[in-house]
């Protein structure tokens, strides 16, 4: 804890650290509850940013200085209430820097939001707030006049990761390619189409927005009463399609079945949750969202299990390099599940058109 403190200290905090606590259990930074004196709930939030990952730390950490200034600003000019409850504040160093570099790791810390809960359950009201959530966080953003970096460089390029397959299919480093050549085929037969994002793009017809892209129930704090509160982990918060916010979503939250099912039977696209989500999502975007946006939602659906059947599949040709797995063929098995799952969505396409037409 000793340890802990001291990086505290190096930021302007008020009060003085009484016990520090692990708090969640993250995948990618560690994080930590500060108490300070006199208090009985967290009064910050400590974080190791993860900097293997978001290798860029004063990039990622001016990017979300940005954003949520730009959002404090609009909910300010809405004269809302309890706006430190609804924006995330992080606290400068006494250097007044934005991040914290030990010498070795870099750290950040924000106010602690009391009386805030996260919810893991996706359901049909859950998936509906999720999409009025992200909606509304893309549409305060959606005229900031600072420009933005990407955080992770290509990170939902569809053409990159294709390639990279092709890479790990020529190289065949440990003579895998034969057991999977149908769903290469199968990839590559798509292929075409399933670039349509980037296409767009370069025809000047399809902007890039300022996206979450990590868009999850639990990426957003609740209060007491069900409301949401705000839209938090801000590390992938980077200009992107708006296929990015509302394909990632689905392919996780729409499967019927888990990322990696051995039992392909239990895997389907829910439409009750495709609903739910996209109604809540056309609500939050409505003041910005392009006819060709909106017409390509179907796209964004089938894109993101498509790009993650890819990015499984070349891990498994080289070797697994890059996935933790659990068992040798466990990314395998991950690619013949999201295979499932995009062909599924890819069979109810027409319905979710109709259902997109009908709002």
């Amino acid at each position: 804890m000793e340890t802990l403190k001291n990086i505290v200290l190096n930021f302007n905090i008020e009060g003085n650290v009484a016990e520090i606590k692990p708090l969640g259990e993250g995948l990618i930074n560690d994080t930590f509850k500060v108490y300070v004196e006199g208090e009985e709930s967290p009064k910050y939030v400590l974080q190791r940013i993860n900097n293997a990952i978001f290798q860029d730390v004063e990039l990622l950490q001016d990017n979300i200085e940005k954003v949520t200034n730009h959002i404090r600003k609009k909910l300010v000019a809405r004269n809302e209430s309890d706006i430190e409850r609804k924006v995330l504040n992080f606290i400068k160093t006494k250097c007044l820097e934005n991040y914290y570099f030990d010498g070795n790791k870099y750290w950040r810390l924000m106010t602690f939001i009391n009386d805030s809960y996260t919810y893991q359950a996706v359901t049909p009201e859950y998936s509906y707030t999720a999409g009025l959530a992200f909606g509304e966080f893309q549409s305060m953003l959606s005229d900031i006049d600072q420009e933005l970096g990407e955080t992770i460089p290509s990170f939902h390029n569809i053409e990159l990761r294709l390639n990279q397959l092709r890479e790990a299919v020529e190289k065949d480093a440990v003579g895998r390619v034969k057991e999977v050549q149908y769903y290469i085929d199968e990839i590559e037969k798509r292929a075409e189409a399933m670039c349509l994002g980037e296409q767009l793009h370069r025809e000047g017809k399809l902007p890039k927005r300022i996206c979450h892209c990590d868009t999850k129930v639990n990426n957003m704090l609740f209060d007491k009463d069900g409301n949401v509160l705000c839209v938090i982990d801000l590390d992938t918060v980077m200009p992107s399609f708006i296929f990015s916010d509302f394909g990632d979503f689905l392919r996780s939250a729409a499967n019927t079945g888990a990322e990696d099912d051995k039992n392909l039977d239990n895997i389907d696209f829910n439409m009750e949750i495709f609903e739910a989500f996209t109604k809540g999502y056309l609500e939050g975007t409505k003041s910005f969202l392009l006819p060709i946006e909106k017409e390509n939602l179907p796209y964004a659906a089938k894109l993101f299990p498509y790009m993650q059947t890819v990015r499984f599949l070349a891990d498994y040709i080289n070797g697994d390099t890059y996935y933790k797995i659990q068992y040798p063929e466990h990314n395998l098995i991950r690619t013949k599940a999201q295979w499932r799952l995009f062909e599924c969505a890819e069979r109810k396409e027409e319905a979710m058109r109709e259902f997109i037409a009908s709002c």
